[in-house]
């Protein structure tokens, strides 16, 4: 099965759409949370987090920001990533002659920037904002609604403010979909070399989903931006008088490792490599499946 064969088609759009919101709404969203409140809360640890998470409601509790804000941005960036990653992938591998793990790269990089800028500052900002408000409780205070946040920010600081923290996930998700569709796709050439396999013959579903595993776990080398990400975005100011006033990519990563070290840089890694496992698996694997259909 040829990974990129529809290219730029409309198709992909709505097959992007509907993969990602079965990702968001079976495994993603409880691993999003987890890991968004172990890089908010640094110096917690992993049972410590699924403990605060748990006391926010049960099981209601790991899908905070589900609906609508995770569904929003799942429809949108899952329709602009097949959409562009696949358009790139053919392109690369018919007229650049690529080997299949670079095109899927390079793929994975543009529709990760793609989906970056059209959908997902707007989305992430208020996902992170539903999450970190519950500082709020811990503090004492009733946490204001996620629209109240919303509409404060759009009034000081306009769509800048809630784009804040855009970049940081342009490079997140450019560094995430370029490492986890080129290591998936170098892991199908690897697969189908020890199997005596031709690039055109198909591998089984158990080969594809290993493929995608490898990728997904893999591109979590970049967990730092995600922790930057997180703290730039969170809706809770920060007391300390060392945090950085204007945040920046650079300042904020400085501030987290002046105060928690490398390890703060990888605060929830673990449930980010599921995370990313579920979401390349979804995305690569089954969407080939279903862009073939």
């Amino acid at each position: 099965m040829a990974p990129a064969e529809k290219g730029f088609s409309w198709t992909n759009i709505a097959v992007g759409a509907t993969m990602n919101l079965f990702e968001v709404t079976t495994l993603g969203q409880p691993l999003e949370v987890l890991k968004t409140q172990m890089a908010a809360n640094r110096t917690q640890t992993m049972a410590q987090a699924i403990k605060t998470v748990w006391s926010r409601g049960g099981v209601k509790g790991f899908y905070q920001g589900l609906i609508p804000w995770a569904w929003i941005e799942a429809s949108t960036k899952g329709a602009v990533l097949i959409f562009t990653s696949s358009g790139i992938e053919q392109y690369a591998t018919n007229n650049l002659h690529v080997s299949p793990a670079v095109a899927g790269m390079l793929g994975g990089i543009g529709g990760g920037v793609a989906q970056a800028y059209a959908t997902m500052g707007f989305c992430t900002c208020m996902k992170t904002v539903e999450i970190t408000r519950h500082k709020q409780v811990e503090a004492g205070a009733k946490p204001e609604s996620t629209f109240k946040v919303f509409m404060d920010i759009y009034r000081k600081e306009g769509i800048k403010g809630i784009n804040k923290g855009v970049n940081a996930v342009a490079v997140r998700q450019a560094t995430n979909w370029g490492s986890r569709m080129g290591f998936a796709r170098l892991g199908e050439s690897l697969i189908r070399k020890s199997k005596g396999l031709k690039d055109d013959e198909k591998l089984s579903a158990f080969d594809k989903i290993l493929s995608s595993t490898i990728g997904g776990a893999l591109a979590t080398w970049n967990q730092p931006i995600e922790v930057v990400r997180v703290e730039m975005q969170s809706a809770i100011k920060n007391p300390d008088p060392n945090a950085p006033k204007k945040k920046t990519i650079g300042n904020t990563l400085k501030y987290i490792y002046d105060k928690n070290g490398i390890k703060g840089l990888y605060r929830g890694v673990s449930p980010r490599i599921g995370l990313g496992i579920w979401q390349t698996v979804c995305m690569v694997s089954f969407a080939d499946y279903v862009k073939a259909l």
